[in-house]
């Protein structure tokens, strides 16, 4: 196996377990309802909780990719929330579990930048497009994985041993160790300091502040989609729980297939064109996602929606590493995307509460509605430099000007 594809599985299996981690709380809000003695929506602030401590993890594990190369921080997050994740299992109280979510989320957060750096690095530049998208489907790949053990773990060992199947990535690490090298582009343009890293992030204080807010909203937008889901199932369509962890596989098959057609597209269509062909069809099958009365429409309707948010998202790793400078590209991409996910970490309260109001059906709809529309808006006013090449200047010479609100950026 060459170097690119080593880099680019450990990456993939890395976001695709830590994503299987989170998820497996989306399917347990009931039992471990009932388990802790708590309403549903404390089980939602944990979720809150995980998203809430992402941003920490991908400053700390940002800067040590940045300062001391990708591979060992990425061993070092991946051991860090496999351990976390077992011992969620063995929680004796709500208190307990809730700091245990809490500090997942560290090992969450710093993943993903750290993964998608080793993995863009190492990819060729014209299949950046495909490989973004079968990186970031690790992500549904994980929730389709926890749904899986939703049918077939939780019935027979219970809500423990589902967090107990979350040990596995730590053997991830010895993969890593023994197959995985350092990225050759970090080496050319390695950060001489923190100090220099955060600098470099602070000269361009307005494109960062772009990237949050796309982040942000393209936070919001899967989450929105995806986390109240299955309860919306059971609770709205009383669907039995087999039916409903069966949905949630078959949408998220539709999450990769989406990921993958809309990475490849991005390549001939460009990165910004394609994000808003994805976010289209996700607006053109909202009413069958959400006010279907049979669980075979209910089914296409998500299969659909999860190809288009997934879609989008699965160009987000190649657009957000190109438009990152090179001395912060660990850092910068995995820090956006996790101050994003700590401005939409609401989104699953804020939908429960606006389902008391108007109705769940109409809760969804309405909010995935309004934040399809501002998602396309940002990514249409937004910049893209697809096609630039990684490593090849220094850093200090090119840090600013590549994330700089003055640098070209190419039209859709």
């Amino acid at each position: 196996m060459s170097r690119s594809r080593h880099a680019l599985a450990a990456s993939f299996l890395g976001w695709m377990l830590d994503a299987f981690d989170f998820f497996v709380v989306v399917f347990l809000v009931g039992r471990l309802a009932a388990q802790f003695a708590v309403p549903k929506s404390a089980i939602l602030w944990s979720i809150t909780a995980t998203l809430a401590m992402r941003p920490l993890g991908a400053l700390l594990f940002g800067l040590l990719a940045d300062r001391y190369g990708r591979r060992r921080p990425l061993m070092a997050n991946v051991l860090y929330f496999a351990v976390i994740e077992v011992a969620c299992g063995f929680a004796p109280n709500f208190t307990v579990f809730l700091i245990l979510r809490a500090l997942f989320g560290i090992g969450m957060g710093g993943e993903w930048g750290v993964g998608a750096a080793l993995a863009r690095e190492a990819a060729p530049e014209k299949r950046r497009g495909v490989l973004s998208g079968l990186l970031q489907s690790g992500y549904p790949i994980g929730y389709l994985l926890a749904a899986l053990c939703a049918r077939f773990v939780l019935p027979t060992l219970g809500w423990r041993a589902m967090f107990w199947v979350g040990g596995l990535p730590a053997l991830l690490a010895l993969y890593i160790r023994r197959k995985v090298p350092e990225s050759a582009a970090w080496e050319r343009s390695r950060a001489p300091s923190v100090k220099a890293i955060l600098k470099t992030l602070a000269a361009g204080g307005k494109q960062v502040a772009y990237l949050i807010v796309l982040m942000a909203l393209m936070n919001y937008l899967s989450h929105g989609t995806q986390d109240l889901y299955p309860d919306f199932l059971s609770t709205v369509h009383h669907l039995a729980a087999n039916t409903v962890a069966w949905i949630a596989v078959l949408y998220n098959l539709g999450a990769v297939a989406g990921a993958l057609a809309f990475g490849m597209l991005s390549e001939p269509w460009g990165r910004r064109r394609s994000m808003l062909a994805a976010l289209g069809l996700s607006l053109l099958v909202l009413p069958l996602w959400t006010f279907s009365h049979s669980a075979a429409l209910l089914a296409a309707g998500a299969f659909l929606m999860q190809a288009g948010v997934q879609g989008a998202w699965g160009i987000i790793p190649a657009h957000l590493n190109e438009l990152a400078p090179e001395s912060a590209r660990g850092l910068l991409p995995g820090f956006s995307y996790q101050i994003g996910i700590l401005i939409a970490s609401p989104t699953s309260n804020i939908e429960y509460a606006l389902r008391a109001r108007f109705g769940y059906g109409p809760a969804l709809a309405g909010f995935v509605v309004v934040i399809l529309a501002a998602v396309a808006l940002a990514v249409a006013l937004g910049p893209e430099r697809k096609g630039r090449r990684f490593g090849e200047m220094a850093a200090a010479g090119t840090a600013t000007a590549a994330i700089s609100p003055a640098a070209p950026a190419k039209s859709p």
